[in-house]
């Protein structure tokens, strides 16, 4: 099941609305190349903090 803004792993409830917004987006389509839930969910994080300067 995608994620959504209501819907999403406990390890991105504390990021700001913003960044966990680009996280589920980039973990979304992680998840849609079979790429393994962990593995997606932390790139995912990775990845939205790095866009939004935030590391």
């Amino acid at each position: 099941m995608p994620w959504s803004q209501n819907n999403y792993p406990d390890s991105m409830k504390n990021l700001s609305k913003s960044v966990r917004k680009d996280a589920i987006k980039i973990g979304n389509a992680l998840l849609k190349d079979n790429m393994d839930e962990g593995k997606a969910i932390r790139i995912a994080i990775s990845k939205a903090k790095e866009k939004h300067g935030k590391n």
